[in-house]
């Protein structure tokens, strides 16, 4: 199945993707389940294949406002230097554990809204992305079980601002400016994917491929990154994790290619999703 979050007639909620159209889900799975996350908290998530058996789409996207996948998510966990490409453009040395920082929930947009550059820097760099979203949350979570903790898989752009992240040893300036991550379009839940390890991600700039890999590619499997996230911190329903991003980064082309105004970059990852978001200024 796949799930979106949105704001219609002034008001959010979330529906079900039918074909071409949406059936909408605010409150009609169970009192008081207005949002996607609440759903999945709830466990409501099969109720809705249920509920959407035999109906047809109530309205098409046109009708809405997309919302970030998650739009309220308690973390957003960041993996960097996951694809070996990307790991050999840095220069950075080989890790014994994944590297893990945090985006904050404020910074997303949604599919086709505007990343922004920020008016303090041009070195706006793009990083196609797979977000993985929990379902049943835990603490010290196993690699045998952690796959059954993933409720569901996004595309996602967690675009960085490349000069202010090297500001110090530490991401979380670069990777928070307002209107830089993009997620979107939709959930897919995992029966719809099947494995993830067979999928390809490719990031591309003004229709140009910049990024192109398979998620068999990725240094820590995702099992192991759930793994290893639930044991420093609970992991919660909802919770996101960005799951590293490809070599072929603009900060890491000679000479360095960034995001303007005007641009439009997409992530496409065939079987979840395409995301598009043109980049505009910051007002």
């Amino acid at each position: 199945m796949q799930f979106v979050s949105y704001t219609r007639l002034g008001r959010p909620g979330f529906g079900a993707k039918v074909g071409e159209g949406i059936i909408d889900l605010t409150e009609r799975l169970a009192p008081g389940a207005t949002s996607l996350k609440q759903a999945i908290a709830a466990g409501l998530l099969p109720v809705a294949r249920e509920y959407i058996s035999g109906r047809s789409a109530e309205f098409t996207d046109a009708d809405v406002a997309l919302l970030p996948v998650i739009p309220d998510p308690g973390k957003i966990l960041c993996v960097g230097l996951n694809y070996e490409s990307h790991r050999a453009e840095t220069k950075r040395p080989d890790a014994k554990y994944p590297t893990i920082f945090t985006r904050f929930a404020d910074s997303q947009i949604a599919h086709r809204q505007a990343i922004l550059k920020p008016r303090v820097s041009d070195h706006l760099d793009f990083e196609a992305e797979l977000a993985v979203v929990i379902g049943r949350g835990g603490r010290y979570i196993s690699q045998e079980t952690a796959l059954d903790h993933i409720v569901g898989y996004a595309c996602y752009n967690d675009a960085t601002v490349r000069d202010w992240q090297r500001h110090t040893f530490q991401f979380t300036p670069g990777k928070n400016f307002p209107s830089t991550g993009a997620f979107g379009p939709q959930l897919v839940t995992p029966d719809e994917v099947g494995d993830y390890r067979s999928l390809r991600i490719s990031g591309r700039l003004n229709g140009e491929v910049m990024q192109d890999a398979t998620l068999a590619d990725l240094i820590f499997p995702i099992a192991t990154l759930i793994s290893y996230c639930s044991s420093f911190t609970p992991l919660q329903s909802g919770d996101v994790i960005l799951t590293g991003t490809p070599g072929g980064v603009g900060d890491r082309r000679d000479p360095p290619l960034f995001m303007k105004p005007g641009d439009v970059f997409e992530v496409d990852i065939p079987g979840v999703g395409l995301l598009i978001n043109p980049i505009a200024t910051e007002s």
